[in-house]
């Protein structure tokens, strides 16, 4: 029998559930997603550094673990929560099962969980710190002081990396804990992809006479990145830029604009979002905590996307820049791919600065 676990969170409630990765207690910030596939993508996320994750579909682990679906080196979660963990996967692609792979990746990981009442107190009460521990916690104030920081900082690489063909358009990919799948997307189209550490500064990124430039996902508040906006605000209306999530984000921050945290924010395969061009509403893949406050903007971007839910700020163009920058995934495994076609659009950027040029 698996050893019992305690899931504390700052309100004080308390679950109890069973260890199924590694045995040490760890504090983070309690978040959900809603995605009924793709697991491995969501623990090789780097967006989710400092985070213990909930997955709100029930059974988890039934295609095991597949190397090739991972989104980075390794599972940058702090904690991972399900209701059942599957010990038995079937799927011809099937390499070990999610319980070894979370011992190897040291990542401490609970099931046996209600995981719908857990849910349905982080939505009525917005995301919080939680502790996974192996003894009942009494002293709730390291909880309490908990707050994701650095976090940029903490999963950017350190070395620069160039990948695809060299005789393609250059695009310089800055890592702010970029999914692999940016990068294959836009390899897959052709480019040479030039992935360079979350701090290089504008003029070494323009030294490298780059025909675009990327700005990835990553995790944490993105007004915290205080350098890394001053850089953007150097290269911005020089090369065409797409930005895609927190890089949407930042490119919001380094135009004026504002941004802030969200009550619980979108995670998960299945956000409803409308091209507000064209009414269509399509279905994308999210994972941020934080959102572009589209009223600061004004005069400065046109607002392009919206959350069909909600109305939050899901997508700005800056023709002034040459940039258009989104808050959802349109690289996204396990999908859906609906807004894959954006990746044409940055490709189409370049080609017709490169006439103009």
């Amino acid at each position: 029998m698996d050893k019992k676990v305690y899931v504390t969170l700052e309100n004080g409630k308390v679950f109890e559930g069973y260890s199924f990765g590694a045995e040490r207690d760890v504090v983070g910030e309690l978040v959900f997603t809603t995605g009924m596939t793709g697991y491995m993508e969501t623990l090789t996320d780097p967006s989710y550094y400092g985070q213990i994750v909930t997955q709100t579909f029930p059974l988890i682990g039934n295609y095991g673990v597949i190397h090739a679906d991972r989104e980075s080196a390794k599972s940058w979660v702090t904690g991972y929560i399900v209701r059942e963990k599957c010990d038995v996967p079937s799927n011809f692609r099937c390499e070990g099962k999610i319980e070894d792979f979370l011992k190897e990746q040291d990542i401490p990981a609970v099931y046996g969980i209600d995981t719908r009442e857990l849910t349905k107190i982080v939505r009525e009460a917005g995301v919080m710190p939680a502790a996974i521990t192996f003894r009942p916690l009494k002293d709730l104030s390291e909880l309490k002081k908990y707050r994701v920081t650095g976090a940029v900082r903490a999963v950017s690489g350190t070395q620069r990396k160039e990948l695809g063909d060299k005789t393609g358009k250059r695009v310089v990919l800055y890592d702010f804990g970029a999914k692999d799948n940016i990068v294959r997307e836009l390899v897959q189209r052709g480019c040479h992809v030039i992935e360079v550490p979350a701090y290089t500064t504008a003029e070494e990124a323009l030294a490298l006479q780059p025909d675009g430039i990327m700005l990835t996902n990553g995790p944490g508040d993105p007004a915290e990145n205080t350098e890394i906006i001053a850089e953007i605000k150097k290269f911005a209306g020089k090369v065409p830029v797409f930005g895609i999530c927190l890089g949407h984000q930042l490119f919001a921050l380094a135009m004026g604009g504002s941004t802030r945290k969200m009550k619980y924010g979108h995670r998960g395969a299945n956000q409803p979002v409308k091209n507000l061009a064209t009414g269509k509403v399509f279905i994308s893949s999210q994972n941020h905590g934080y959102e572009v406050v589209s009223e600061s903007l004004a005069g400065v971007g046109e607002l392009t996307f919206i959350n069909a839910n909600d109305g939050t700020c899901e997508g700005v163009s800056y023709p002034k820049m040459n940039a258009f920058t989104v808050q959802f995934h349109p690289e996204a495994c396990a999908g859906p791919h609906d807004a894959n076609y954006l990746f044409d659009d940055f490709v189409a950027a370049m080609n017709k600065e490169k006439c103009n040029a």
